[in-house]
């Protein structure tokens, strides 16, 4: 099953919406320090929508460190670029993935950022693997169910059988990859 791709029209209206939200409530700087990111790492962003955190995680590895925003929407990465474009980052890779398949290399992610988009995936197992795959050996899976009980998603991940919770957090579960897959 193919995860379900936004229609344009439902991107900006989600678009507008987080917007309000960052006006009224701005938390993602906040958010995005709690994360962990240090300086020369490499993240990414899956799911990165219009960049709100991508442009935080870009200022967070700094010059020597990368972060690839990943979407299935056009549109979020047409956004995201502006937004690295008004700041001048020039450390953000733009993928659009085509279904599970982000094109990134395999080994490549310090820490792969899920926020706020799991509820979107059809296909749990096909998209685990690909995080998977594309995790260094010692690579961190950082999940913020956002639209779905944590229950759901720590029960998700487990019938995955390939990450193991490494610590959870008040809006956060990180996983390690499990060892001998």
């Amino acid at each position: 099953m193919i995860q379900r791709k936004l229609k344009n029209s439902e991107f900006r209206f989600m678009q507008a919406l987080m917007n309000l939200v960052d006006h009224v409530y701005p938390h993602v700087r906040a958010k995005s320090e709690a994360f962990g990111i240090k300086a020369g790492q490499t993240v990414v962003d899956y799911g990165c929508g219009p960049g709100r955190y991508t442009v935080e995680m870009a200022r967070l590895v700094g010059p020597a460190g990368k972060v690839i925003a990943v979407d299935l929407v056009e549109l979020a990465l047409e956004a995201t670029k502006i937004k690295l474009e008004e700041r001048g980052l020039g450390n953000v890779e733009l993928k659009l993935a085509q279904e599970y398949d982000s094109g990134i290399e395999g080994s490549t992610a310090d820490i792969v950022f899920a926020i706020d988009m799991f509820h979107h995936i059809a296909d749990t197992d096909s998209f685990l693997r690909e995080v998977y795959r594309i995790s260094k050996p010692d690579g961190l899976l950082v999940l913020s169910g956002g639209h779905m009980l944590r229950k759901t998603v720590k029960a998700k991940i487990a019938m995955s059988e390939i990450w193991d919770i490494a610590k959870e957090r008040k809006d956060q579960i990180v996983y390690k990859k499990r060892e001998g897959f």
